[in-house]
């Protein structure tokens, strides 16, 4: 009698060897990004630690002071200019971020994803490492900390565009919106990590808050190098499909074929197409491209408020909820697992009704009340701090969340580039750099306005919710046309 197979084995050869490739690479990419956001949260923790009330903290005995009131804290940032040179450091990681992103694209699409992603997380996690350093040197420079930063923005320029091209190159249009949406994680997975580990050490050697994240962004590093595949031609999986039902099934029988041959006529006709159009498309061609524009300034309103959060979340609640460094940079973290909750239902409801930018548009007005209930009720006790938290991090990072993956794939494989697969991480870039653009405005805003209050801070926060809305107002228009039966309803983008 022939012993049946093990359960184990049964599951593991249920799944075919294309389902294992494109599992390993949406895990690997989820690592990499997550490692990115990781390595940049310290700051916004560190922040309280290196400018506190120094009147709760016991003096050592035999220290010499000056200033009983700045005495525990780290120069420069022992001024009453505290939080306008915490904007510096801020804004000099997000505007060299912003800049970097918009050539990041481009030699993302000319240059091997696995060595640029690579490069770029080395980069990332000496530059992050050379920061907490500072602690150890007994660096007091501005300077030195804000160069340090800028260096940092360049390299993690590298990720955004990377990542999003290499999920792009092994997932078609499909359930793009729930794998993404789920995928998307990374971001708020790395921004609570980063809070966790940099709360560790923060109110005994801040430098390690930096440098322990340093050294996993750059062990990720080389991981990639050692294991990223950027295409499934590359292993001769089988590619997916980008556009519409018509063409899918005309070439399913073909590709189902494909991921068993490797020498045979069957790919002939596919690596002729990807010749065919393998030139990488422009940056002006990019813009052409429909909805780009639009989606593009949306999010970058969206980035503003969310990296105001990023970046003052702990500051603000260790100011108005009188928590420490570390009670504040763990409740921080909320905000990010309503981010979780957020993109993923984004995705889900975006690939269940095919309105990508409608989705966004609703959690955005959404996202306005919520921010102003946040700020006069949000501290009243501990459980309403930790629901708005969790409501507001779902509806401010869902649409950013949303944008930044599912949209931007669908854009960079639309059906107006009639193939050219090489286009995506160019309409990335240009999404993700424009919407950095807002990533850097919403910390200088939030630090130049913060002194005059946290209620103004928050009625800008709501103000660019609604700008970000009000430039999706004809996409939203046209995807209620197509539910009314004015157009044939479709799946992601076909034509704005």
């Amino acid at each position: 009698m022939k012993a049946s197979q093990a359960p184990g084995i049964r599951l593991i050869t249920s799944f075919s060897r294309d389902s294992w490739y494109r599992s390993f690479i949406l895990f690997l990419t989820f690592l990499f990004y997550t490692a990115y956001h990781l390595s940049r949260k310290p700051i916004s923790i560190v922040k309280s630690e290196l400018h506190k009330n120094c009147s709760t903290v016991i003096r050592p005995p035999d220290l010499n002071i000056t200033n009983n009131a700045t005495w525990c804290d780290w120069a420069p940032f022992d001024q009453d200019n505290y939080q306008t040179l915490f904007g510096v450091l801020d804004n000099s990681f997000l505007v060299a971020y912003a800049i970097g992103m918009f050539f990041s694209g481009i030699f993302g699409e000319r240059l091997p994803l696995r060595y640029y992603l690579s490069f770029g997380m080395l980069m990332s996690g000496l530059f992050t490492c050379l920061f907490g350093l500072g602690f150890y040197w007994n660096i007091h420079s501005l300077w030195y900390y804000a160069v340090i930063q800028v260096m940092n923005g360049l390299m993690q320029t590298t990720g955004w565009p990377a990542v999003v091209a290499c999920v792009g190159n092994w997932f078609g249009k499909g359930k793009r919106g729930f794998i993404m949406g789920v995928w998307n994680s990374h971001t708020s997975v790395g921004n609570i990590l980063g809070s966790l580990i940099a709360g560790v050490f923060v109110s005994s050697a801040w430098g390690m808050s930096f440098i322990v994240p340093g050294l996993i962004i750059a062990c990720t590093g080389i991981l990639c190098f050692f294991f990223l595949v950027e295409k499934p031609e590359d292993v001769n999986c089988t590619p997916p499909q980008h556009h519409g039902d018509q063409e899918s099934t005309e070439t399913e029988p073909l590709l189902q074929n494909s991921s068993h041959a490797v020498n045979g006529s069957i790919t002939t006709e596919p690596q002729e197409i990807v010749e065919e159009h393998a030139e990488a498309i422009s940056f002006c061609g990019a813009l052409s491209i429909p909805g780009v524009v639009e989606f593009s300034l949306c999010l970058l309103f969206a980035k503003l408020v969310s990296y105001t959060f990023l970046y003052w979340l702990p500051l603000y609640i260790s100011n108005v909820a009188h928590f420490d460094a570390k009670e504040a940079g763990d409740m921080s973290t909320l905000f990010d697992v309503g981010g979780i909750v957020g993109g993923i239902m984004a995705g889900v409801v975006s690939d269940y009704t095919g309105g990508r930018a409608t989705t966004c548009g609703i959690m955005l007005l959404l996202a306005a009340p919520m921010l102003f209930l946040y700020n006069y009720i949000g501290q009243r006790s501990l459980g309403t701090t930790i629901a708005m938290l969790l409501v507001c991090g779902g509806l401010v990072n869902g649409p950013y969340a949303l944008i930044t993956t599912a949209v931007s794939a669908d854009l960079g494989t639309h059906e107006s580039l009639r193939g050219n697969s090489r286009a995506l991480s160019t309409v990335t870039a240009i999404i993700d750099g424009t919407g950095s653009i807002g990533a850097a405005l919403g910390p200088l805003l939030a630090g130049v306005i913060s002194p005059t209050g946290w209620n103004n801070v928050f009625y800008m926060l709501i103000s660019a919710d609604i700008l970000a809305c009000t430039f999706l107002s004809r996409l939203v228009f046209k995807e209620a046309q197509g539910w009314c039966g004015r157009q044939p309803r479709a799946r992601g983008f076909k034509e704005f």
